[in-house]
């Protein structure tokens, strides 16, 4: 990866709308390369998807999201890979990682109710073969997403006093 695909990379992450001018002239570059560049990045898989971070107590949402610890036995010749893509397959799943430690899937949902969390886990996933156990955890407040937070700081309250 090229030193430009970093930076173009670093100004994405920290905000996905900024156009290709934009970007141009914060690299001090022109903005034809800047397109090209990411253009050849979105080809490459490297830029997956451009997206807004929503808070959902804000925008009156009243979805549930949960964690959902994944313990498996690995596939022959799939090893996590063949259920991991499997569980990611349904629409509810937002992301799936290969974890170290007790679990080796963290699987991150969304759904309408705690008890559609409850039937997508115990129809679902808990019955594809090789899943030995799961442990689901429902979020009940998100303070920071993607790294920024949910709340904007507030002015220092205290009050000054001098004599």
């Amino acid at each position: 990866m090229t030193t430009l695909e970093k930076e173009i990379l670093n100004i994405l992450t920290e905000d996905a709308r900024f156009s290709p001018a934009k970007i141009a002239a914060m690299l001090s570059t022109d903005e034809e390369t800047v397109k090209t560049c990411i253009a050849d990045m979105e080809r490459r898989g490297v830029l997956v998807k451009y997206t807004a971070i929503v808070n959902d107590e804000k925008a009156d949402d009243s979805r549930v999201n949960a964690l959902i610890e994944v313990k498996v036995t690995p596939k022959k010749k799939e090893g996590f890979d063949g259920i991991a893509k499997q569980i990611a397959s349904f629409p509810e799943v937002k992301s799936v990682y290969l974890m170290s430690g007790a679990y080796d899937l963290a699987v991150f949902i969304e759904d309408k109710s705690l008890q559609q969390v409850s039937r997508f886990v115990s129809e679902r996933i808990s019955t594809f073969d090789g899943v030995l156990s799961t442990a689901t955890h429902f979020i009940l407040k998100k303070y920071k997403i993607e790294g920024v937070a949910t709340e904007k700081e507030d002015a220092d309250y205290r009050i000054s006093i001098q004599a």
